[in-house]
């Protein structure tokens, strides 16, 4: 079932969003609506239930060549093995190494184990993502 409804805003929010659909590819509002609603009720249940299932993807540039850094990661990976569902690992040149997991259990575990791999010394850009589930995680 579908409900509607109706929304009013001036003028220049109005070509503000529109110009947002536009830069993200919405093919109309109704999309872009859905997903900013979605987006908040997701950010709200991140913050609010830590214990709550959810997956996630950490992304991680790192120089394997940094005092053993690449050794360092992999221990940290088995160590929580429970969390990690799949690992890509990419040698971007000589140097540079990109990881990306992906993680599901508990949201407070999840970010955690993230959190805690973005901000090792020698890592030079991470970013976690993190969707709060529904349903119970296995």
């Amino acid at each position: 079932m579908t409900e509607r409804f109706t929304v009013s805003m001036d003028d220049e929010l109005s070509a503000r969003f529109d110009a947002y659909l536009r830069q993200h590819g919405y093919a109309n509002r109704s999309e872009a609506v859905r997903d900013l609603v979605r987006g908040v009720l997701s950010e709200q249940a991140r913050q609010q239930d830590a214990d709550r299932p959810c997956v996630a993807a950490v992304t991680y540039l790192y120089d394997h060549q940094e005092r053993d850094l690449g050794r360092r990661m992999t221990e940290a990976h088995h160590e929580q093995v429970d969390l990690t569902l799949s690992a890509l690992h990419v040698h971007i040149d000589q140097r540079l190494c990109l990881e990306t997991l992906v993680l599901r259990g508990p949201i407070a575990a999840t970010e955690a184990f993230g959190n805690a791999l973005i901000s090792r010394p020698g890592i030079q850009h991470g970013h976690l993502h993190t969707i709060p589930l529904d349903q119970p995680s296995d």
